[in-house]
């Protein structure tokens, strides 16, 4: 039983014990004392007082706050230590995150050094980033007036920068400690060499150069090639940059939980990444540099590459028309051109060496947004020019060339860059022949593999019957046993087929169009299927049937629709999952259902995300070359599903565009390049998406008329009430007043870029994502549209390409054939 004496004694317990702090926050009111943590807000890291190793001198630092052995990653006053435990972290009026000693009077030991912060509230926070930030009021990032991230110790951290400020000339490096009892600046540093127009990234002893990390390819830095961008090692990206402003670099995480640190260390194997291994607790050292004799900064000697796996000279060895002149590559002396190479306009050219850590960039010459071709021929008409090579720059592609010693090259078993290096005419064609002596028999060998698996193939198709469509079909796409073909989709029986959809009955039937007609069907299973039965007059041939199944079974995408299968007896037939809202058309012409506005915004949302998957994300690009409504089908959700891939064409992952003489599509939604010149690009599809859109906007067709004596169709009447001012008037009136101006007149904006006469002003579909996404405005006004008027003849009778999969009107008019010009 409690007594008042027992309460009394009870209270005057927790006022003498001081609990740790257990906050993220510290203020003038409550600062961090020697004992107390702060937490980050999601547990990750914590920040407090530390004595490393032996030492009994005290320090300011960050650690792992869920790892059991105390990591180190971040320390305040690591040159300033305390003496004993009575220091204090707090913040002052006057802006300044200041360690103090607490007697009286107070002895300031380290400050953040704030200059100009002006009056208000100010705090620290410790971030998940493992960041410490002071910062005035509120926190926000632009409220943020000092960060321990912009003054790194040993560790460089997940979205800490390393890099230096080309303005104010301040340089942002990470350097060891001096020992494991003193954290103090060693004499190991990782940082930009920030005297070069080339900058590269350099492990340094001091003032010596010890490993050039190399400059930056696109993807890493060339002496880094371990560190990528996916994969096992879970980075998300790395970011470099290099503008009028800094020179930069950082890399970011996929997961916070997957916890990752760059250190410099102050023994000889100064540079090393961790990984946490969650289940073994330990880290994991997932790279280590220098790692081998060939990691350490000009190991071998000029016009050499070091390789480890060599045992001789070091692993040294001289680069192809170069030769060592009686002294051993390990004394480090250059190799020497050979003494009768004649290499200044006399047939002389280039041999490609891959695989490599390009030489030092301290004395390359830069040229940006230039060719491999042109890179050639600006280092082959300069007799100085010794080697050249490829880069990827902030702005495009560029072409570095050397006109001096090739210095610092290693040999990567995997990675690394091509340097194509300057050699006379004999070693030239040398170089040619010893390549033709070892592609020769490889190709022998392929050409025979080839004849002898088209022998097979032929007697194959003799010993089977069958319709010679049904030959031609398997000779690409072989069935297992099971009935499951190379692509993963099912190749069901005809009899399946015929009992799902009750004899292909007038009931079940959903729409037709050009290329034959849909059926609903149920599967044994239960599954709801829609067959797409191609008419023995489709002009949908052989070749396209294919392209339709093998495209739709490679791609996985919410947005697109999914292919579950084919039937090749007796006709063609594909299977696809059942969407019972069918076609978009049917609800924004035919007013199956008046859409709300925020159906409609998630409607062309979900399609323009399908599109940029085809474009961009995708393992293929790929141009659909007939988007429109009726091939855009809803699930019940009402989300949309891109169909009808017949005449999608792969294109090359850095290939503009094609030509073709056979123009498919539909009219009202074709660019006027592909119209007109049989040119199609992923702009022709962004032409129609923009079509698309004004459509889901207005609920009217393009080829609709809406001003006879001006033969105005849909752009051209979208487009002169843009001019007038006067944009809402196209909005669809069963809407009425139901909708969010901005976003709509957002969406007519990004539309009208879309539909822009020139391909080049088009925005991408990725662009086309980010506006629609964005809140504000788009920044560019809208060109002249294509095809803003009915009398350009650009509408006309043809056959209609296809029909989607659901309750189709098929009212577009296709063109199937067109002669470009």
């Amino acid at each position: 039983m409690y007594t008042r004496k027992n309460v009394l004694v009870y209270f005057v317990v927790l006022l003498v014990i001081q609990p740790c702090i257990c906050l993220d926050i510290i203020t003038r009111t409550q600062p961090l004392k020697d004992g107390d943590v702060l937490i980050s807000e999601g547990e990750y890291f914590e920040l407090g007082f530390f004595s490393p190793g032996s030492s009994s001198n005290r320090y300011v630092g960050v650690w792992y706050h869920q790892i059991p052995e105390k990591n180190v990653v971040w320390v305040a006053n690591r040159d300033s230590p305390v003496k004993n435990t009575s220091g204090v972290l707090s913040v002052d009026g006057t802006g300044q995150l200041v360690l103090f000693y607490s007697r009286t009077p107070q002895i300031l030991i380290w400050s953040s050094n704030v200059s100009g912060s002006g009056d208000g509230r100010f705090s620290a926070k410790i971030l998940d980033t493992g960041n410490l930030v002071l910062f005035k009021d509120e926190y926000s990032e632009k409220n943020v007036i000092w960060q321990g991230f912009d003054h790194p110790t040993d560790t460089h951290l997940p979205g800490m920068k390393i890099g230096w400020n080309k303005k104010t000339g301040e340089n942002k490096f990470i350097t060891s400690w001096k020992s494991p009892e003193n954290p103090g600046t060693g004499q190991y540093s990782l940082k930009f060499d920030v005297n070069e127009s080339n900058p590269q990234l350099f492990i340094y002893n001091g003032a010596e150069r010890l490993m050039r990390v190399g400059p930056w390819n696109g993807v890493t830095f060339s002496g880094y090639p371990e560190f990528t961008v996916s994969g096992p090692d879970q980075v998300a990206k790395q970011v470099y940059i290099d503008n009028e402003e800094e020179v930069s670099w950082y890399y970011t995480i996929n997961n916070p939980a997957n916890v990752s640190r760059f250190v410099m260390n102050e023994t000889r194997s100064v540079a090393q990444r961790f990984n946490w291994d969650p289940v073994t607790q330990k880290w994991y050292p997932f790279w280590t540099g220098p790692d081998d004799s060939c990691d350490f900064y000009r190991h071998c000697g000029a016009f050499s590459t070091c390789n480890p796996a060599n045992v001789g000279a070091q692993g040294c060895e001289c680069l192809p028309g170069y030769e060592s002149q009686g002294n051993p590559l390990r004394d480090r002396y250059q190799c020497l051109r050979k003494s009768e190479a004649l290499v200044c306009g006399k047939g002389e050219g280039f041999v490609e060496v891959s695989g490599v850590k390009v030489p030092d960039t301290s004395t390359a010459h830069l040229e940006s947004d230039i060719t491999l071709k042109a890179c050639n021929n600006l280092c082959l008409k300069n007799c100085s020019c010794t080697g050249y090579t490829i880069a990827n720059i902030s702005n495009g592609v560029g072409c570095l060339t050397w006109y001096g010693d090739l210095l610092d090259i290693r040999q990567y078993s995997d990675g690394g860059e091509v340097l194509y290096v300057r050699v006379d005419h004999h070693e030239l064609v040398g170089s040619k022949k010893r390549v033709l002596r070892v592609l020769l028999p490889v190709l022998v060998a392929i050409l025979l593999i080839i004849i002898a698996f088209g022998y097979w193939l032929l007697r194959k198709k003799k010993k089977r019957g069958g319709s010679k469509r049904l030959e031609l079909f398997n000779s690409l796409e072989n069935s297992d046993e099971r009935g499951t073909s190379s692509t993963g989709v099912h190749c069901f029986p005809l009899s399946i087929i015929i009992a799902a959809t009750n004899n292909f009955a007038f009931s079940e039937k959903l729409g037709q169009g050009g290329f034959g007609t849909v059926y609903k069907g149920k599967l044994p299973n239960g599954q709801d299927i829609a067959v797409k039965r191609l008419s023995i007059t489709s002009s949908q041939g052989i070749g396209e049937f294919k392209n339709e199944i093998i495209l739709i079974a490679k791609l996985q995408h919410r947005n697109l629709v999914r292919l579950l299968g084919y039937c090749i007896q007796q006709e063609k037939m594909l299977i696809y999952e059942y969407l019972p809202n069918g076609a978009l058309d049917c609800f924004i012409f035919a007013k199956k259902m008046v859409l709300d506005w925020q159906t409609r915004f998630d409607i062309a949302m979900g399609i323009a995300r399908g599109m940029l998957y085809l474009h961009q994300d995708s393992r293929f690009r790929i141009i659909h070359r007939d988007l429109k409504a009726s091939n855009v089908l809803l699930d019940a959700s009402m989300n949309p599903k891109i169909s009808d891939f017949g005449m999608a064409r792969i294109v090359g992952s850095e290939q503009n565009e094609e030509t073709t003489n056979r123009v498919v599509g539909t009219y009202g939604y074709m660019s006027p390049e592909y119209a007109m010149e049989g040119h199609f690009s992923i702009k022709s599809d962004v032409f129609s998406f923009g079509v698309l859109l004004l459509e889901i906007i207005s609920g009217r067709r393009n080829n609709s008329s809406f001003d006879a004596e001006n033969s105005l169709n849909l752009i051209g009447y979208i487009w002169d009430r843009w001019l007038q001012g006067t944009p809402l008037e196209v909005v669809d009136r069963s809407l009425g007043e139901s909708y969010v101006v901005d976003e709509v007149l957002r969406c007519i904006h990004v539309g009208l870029l879309c539909v822009q006469e020139s391909a080049v002003v088009r925005p991408t579909m990725s662009e086309v994502v980010t506006m629609l996404c964005n809140e504000r405005t788009p920044s560019s006004p809208p060109e002249q549209p294509a095809f803003i008027n009915r009398a350009t003849g650009y509408f006309g009778p043809v056959r209609s390409s296809s029909s989607g999969n659901g309750a189709i009107a098929v009212a577009e008019m296709t063109i199937s054939m067109i002669e470009g010009r």
